[in-house]
């Protein structure tokens, strides 16, 4: 299993120091949020920042690092823009990008329903299937059309394609049981797991984690190629006890573990990296 990590930072220098920490303490990967305006009551009061520029910025002060996002809302986002941003981080990271993609917090994130944005889920997941086609398609670099109930794309090329073969990862959310949300996770390279409903303080624990990787075991033709994604929070002054946590997250089928405080406590998170991700020795 790989450890990664939200960081949630009010000053974007700052996050980038953090993110450098990060590569140096052991972490595989950081983890920036793609939001516009939020401000509900329950999720963090600190700016946000465009993360493919906040990425950048990472990109330039680390060399090993995976760099993600967790999540973009690419229903408000023209596929060719976000394809072509996406390459470029991957040129300039050398093959370190991660896209986590979903259908965004609409009802939180005023960049959906203060500015006209679609709200309607089926056609953000509509905008989303096409955007992940469209995108999958012009990173090959070779002539590609499309048409679609609400993008078109007629002939294009888009070099240089991405350093990552056969594409930027792509992780997807998927809302369990929902069949139709599910198989879209299956096209593509990993599942951020949900539960249908689930509220801001559900965090999936390792039995739901266990029938997420049953799914994937019947239905994917090759499951161990294949990303589940678990998260949550450990204690790094008890390492024995964040190993345990990681663990069984490990053996329920989780690859990937990202440590998620969006607290954006600068003095929590500096010192939750320099602790080191649950990694057993």
């Amino acid at each position: 299993m790989k450890y990664g990590l939200v960081i949630q930072e009010s000053d974007l220098k700052i996050l980038c120091d953090l993110a450098a920490e990060a590569e140096e303490a052991g972490w595989d990967a950081v983890f920036i949020a793609d939001a516009l305006s939020i401000e509900t009551k329950g999720y963090p009061a600190s700016p946000w920042y465009d993360p493919w520029i906040a990425m950048a910025a990472i990109a330039m002060r680390t060399e090993r690092i995976r760099i993600a996002t967790m999540i973009a809302a690419i229903s408000r986002r023209r596929p060719w823009k976000l394809a072509r941003e996406a390459q470029t981080l991957d040129q300039l990271s050398n093959g370190r990008l991660t896209l986590g993609v979903g259908l965004g917090a609409a009802e939180h994130d005023g960049g959906f329903y203060k500015v006209g944005e679609a709200m309607d889920l089926k056609t953000r997941a509509q905008l989303m299937d096409e955007s992940l086609a469209i995108m999958d398609g012009l990173w090959t670099g070779k002539p590609f059309s499309f048409k679609g109930e609400h993008y078109h794309v007629d002939d294009m090329t888009m070099l240089p394609v991405p350093v990552q073969s056969p594409r930027v990862p792509i992780w997807v959310v998927g809302v369990w049981p929902k069949e139709k949300s599910m198989r879209r996770t299956l096209q593509w390279d990993g599942i951020i797991p949900q539960r249908y409903k689930a509220g801001p303080g559900d965090v999936p624990d390792p039995d739901f984690v266990r029938t997420i990787k049953a799914y994937v075991d019947e239905n994917h033709p090759q499951p161990d190629k294949f990303d589940i994604i678990s998260g949550g929070t450990t204690p790094g002054r008890n390492k024995k006890r964040a190993v345990e946590i990681a663990r069984s997250f490990m053996e329920a089928g989780a690859t990937w573990w990202v440590e998620s405080d969006w607290s954006a406590d600068r003095k929590k998170t500096r010192a939750r990296i320099s602790q080191g991700p649950p990694r057993p020795d």
